[in-house]
């Protein structure tokens, strides 16, 4: 299996986990829409010390998502539970990357829990 037996409520479920033990709080934006996506960046900048993005088939082709990143200048690091280098050569580029500080990929739920660590450090949240 790419992505594993987990579903997105048990994922909710861990961050939420992660939230407690760690003392950060957070905002879960799930959407299909390219355009959600990049609005939500925008609304961020006042909002938010750092972002962990699963752009999903975006990661790809996305470069309006790449240039929302860059330009709210918010540590944006992004994740994936598959290991996008390892699959078809169409997913194993992500435009996404360049304007992210760091990318964590192929470790399924750990994925997230490495990126939000890695944003509770170099935040000093």
């Amino acid at each position: 299996e790419i992505y594993g037996s987990a579903t997105y409520e048990d994922l909710v479920q861990y961050i939420d986990r992660l939230s407690r033990e760690w003392g950060f709080t957070y905002k879960i934006v799930q959407t299909n829409h390219e355009g959600t996506i990049i609005d939500f960046l925008h609304e961020a900048i006042d909002h938010y010390q750092g972002i962990v993005i699963n752009p999903g088939a975006y990661t790809h082709y996305s470069y309006a998502i790449h240039d929302a990143i860059k330009a709210i200048q918010i540590p944006t690091v992004e994740v994936h539970l598959s290991d996008i280098t390892k699959r078809e050569s169409f997913r194993a580029v992500s435009v996404i990357a360049p304007a992210c500080v760091t990318q964590f990929y192929g470790e399924h739920f750990k994925s997230y829990y490495r990126a939000i660590k890695y944003l509770l450090e170099v935040t000093n949240v």
